[in-house]
């Protein structure tokens, strides 16, 4: 599919949440909110996260097909995620993108493969164990600066919040998935979706009620910066 120079087509996809939680429905590109689902893959997964890390439907949600339109950004544009309601549950947020293999577009690519790298994140706050909180909370949007090194091309977005009020336990934490489908550079330390996470990561794993954690890591790679 051809592109401008230093631009970036882009399609999504996304996880949906329990009723009465939160979904993540639109893209915010070239500093407009997009409707719901015109850049986001729709899934039959409607009313309920994910909580299976290495289910095929954890890559962009269960169900997940291709998404009605592609968007353009330029590397180094401001671009991001709005939900339908505030995101209501304690927890974090990672985004991925991947790269579309040559002789397919962003619309029809499903994201397997080693192919996902991470370019933000929004972590937990502590000290030392006197409280953790998380600055994800009641958020209606999240947005990211796309690194601007980055090789043009077609690449699918993916962001994820990581519920964890039911998190001590193994399977526990609840993801909220959505996937979203220049530079000169392309990113070498490449993941798997499902696959980069086990489930046991202490970010996943983690009771964050009692003791109180003193500090708190992020599941997944580094940020590529």
């Amino acid at each position: 599919m051809k592109f401008f120079a230093a631009a970036l087509s882009l399609a999504a996809v996304l996880v949906p949440q329990v009723a009465a939680h939160y979904r993540w429905t639109s893209l915010i590109v070239n500093g407009t909110t997009t409707t719901a689902y015109q850049y986001v893959k729709p899934y039959t997964n409607i009313n309920s996260p994910v909580t299976d890390v290495s289910s095929t439907g954890f890559t962009c949600n269960i169900g997940a097909s291709s998404a009605p339109g592609i968007a353009w950004a330029k590397a180094g544009s401001v671009i991001g995620f709005a939900s339908d309601i505030p995101i209501s549950h304690p927890g974090v947020i990672n985004v991925y993108m991947a790269k579309v293999p040559s002789g397919q577009t962003a619309a029809s690519f499903t994201g397997t493969g080693n192919v996902w790298f991470k370019v933000s994140q929004l972590s937990a706050v502590t000290n030392g164990g006197t409280s953790i909180t998380f600055p994800a909370d009641s958020i209606t949007s999240y947005t990211f600066t796309i690194p601007s090194k980055l090789a043009p091309g077609d690449y699918l977005v993916r962001i994820e919040h990581i519920a964890l009020h039911g998190a001590s336990t193994f399977g526990g934490a609840q993801f909220y998935i959505h996937v979203f489908g220049t530079g000169t550079s392309n990113p070498t330390s490449l993941v798997n979706i499902p696959g980069v996470y086990t489930g046991n990561e202490p970010g996943i794993l983690i009771n964050i009620y009692w003791p109180i954690p003193p500090t708190y890591t992020q599941p997944g790679p580094a940020v590529w910066a």
